[in-house]
C-alpha cells in the first residue's frame, strides 16, 4: 500500500510556445530553457507549474520563499530565528563580505529558513535549505537553526520536514561547520527517542557533509526526481576506486534502486503525498487508501 502512496503523478499542462521569429523579440526573464531538453518555455507557465518542465519534468531550483509559497498551507508559516547571521570565527579572509553579498542577493541571514507550519491542515515545524546563499553550505548558524527547529518540532509534538539543497560543509568554518553534523544528528535522535516524526526531502544538490548527516535521518527519506544526492564528487570516487561509474550514479533514482531512499516524489505531488504521510501518523488520523 505504502508504494501506491507515491505511484500516481498529477497530470501536466502545456505552455504555448512562441515562434522562432517571436522569440527574438522576448525581453529578458520573460522565456526560459530547460537545461535538461532544452525547450522554451514562458517562465510565468512555469513558475505555476512549480518549476517542473513541461516536456521532460526537469525539476528546475526552488528557492526557500518558493518552496514556503508551493507547499505549506497559505498564510500560516511562521519563520523563527530569522535574525541569526554567520560569525567568521576563523577570520577567513573575505568571508565576511562573500556572507553580506549573499545577503543583499537573497534576502536571507543564511542558507536556510525554519519555521513553524500548517502542511493539509497539520502541524509541523518545516526547516527549507536554499542553495542560492553560498550554494546552501552547511556552516555553525545552519546547523544551530535546524537544532533549534528540531527541539521546538519537540516541544510542541509535532512532525519535522526538512528539505536539503546544498553543497557540503561550510570550508570557511572548518571544523566548527563539521561539528554541525553531530550536532544536528544528535537532535534527530533525541527527538525520534521521544517519539518525533522525521520527514527529509532531499533536493538538488544534497551533497557533502549534509547528505552524510541530518538529510539520511528521516523516517521517511524522500527525493525530486533527477537531484543530486551523495558525498564525495564523481570524478573523485572514479579516480579513487579507479572504475567507471554508471551514468545515473548518485541521482536520486540510483539511490532509490538501492534501497537509500523510499521514495522520488515529483514536486507536483509532494504536498499531497506528505500530506497522507502526516495523515497517517497522526493522533487518531485515518487514511482511505482507495482515494490515493
Amino acid at each position: 500500500m505504502l508504494k501506491d502512496l507515491f505511484t500516481k503523478t498529477k497530470k501536466k499542462k502545456y505552455a504555448t510556445i512562441p515562434s522562432e521569429s517571436a522569440k527574438q523579440d522576448v525581453p529578458e526573464g520573460i522565456m526560459t530553457k530547460c537545461p535538461n531538453c532544452k525547450k522554451i518555455m514562458y517562465t510565468k507557465e512555469l513558475v505555476k507549474n512549480l518549476k517542473v518542465c513541461f516536456h521532460c519534468d526537469y525539476h528546475h531550483q526552488m528557492n526557500s520563499r518558493e518552496r514556503i509559497a508551493s507547499f505549506v498551507d497559505g498564510g500560516t508559516f511562521a519563520e523563527i530565528d530569522s535574525n541569526m547571521k554567520s560569525d567568521n570565527p576563523l577570520g577567513f579572509p573575505g568571508y565576511e563580505e562573500k556572507l553580506e553579498q549573499d545577503r543583499l542577493k537573497t534576502g536571507l541571514n543564511e542558507a536556510i529558513v525554519t519555521g513553524k507550519a500548517k502542511v493539509m491542515g497539520m502541524d509541523t515545524v518545516i526547516a527549507i535549505m536554499d542553495a542560492s546563499f553560498r550554494m546552501g553550505s552547511m556552516g555553525s548558524v545552519v546547523g544551530e537553526k535546524i537544532t533549534l527547529a528540531i527541539e521546538m518540532a519537540d516541544k510542541l509534538r509535532v512532525p519535522f520536514i526538512i528539505f536539503t539543497a546544498s553543497g557540503g560543509a561550510r570550508m570557511q568554518e572548518g571544523v566548527l561547520s563539521l561539528m554541525q553534523m553531530a550536532k544536528t544528528s544528535v537532535a534527530l535522535k533525541r527527538f525520534s527517542d521521544n517519539g518525533g516524526l522525521i520527514i527529509s526531502i532531499m533536493t538538488h544538490p544534497t551533497t557533502g557533509g549534509v547528505s552524510a548527516s541530518f538529510a539520511s535521518l528521516g523516517d521517511y527519506n524522500l527525493a525530486e526526481p533527477g537531484a543530486l544526492i551523495g558525498f564525495a564528487g564523481r570524478r573523485i570516487i572514479e579516480q579513487t576506486i579507479r572504475e567507471e561509474l554508471p551514468e545515473d550514479f548518485q541521482t536520486s533514482e540510483f539511490l532509490l534502486k538501492h534501497g537509500q531512499l523510499d521514495a522520488v516524489v515529483s514536486r507536483l505531488d509532494l504536498r499531497e503525498k506528505v500530506g497522507a504521510i502526516l495523515e497517517i501518523h497522526a493522533p487518531g488520523g485515518e487514511l482511505n487508501w482507495q482515494e490515493l
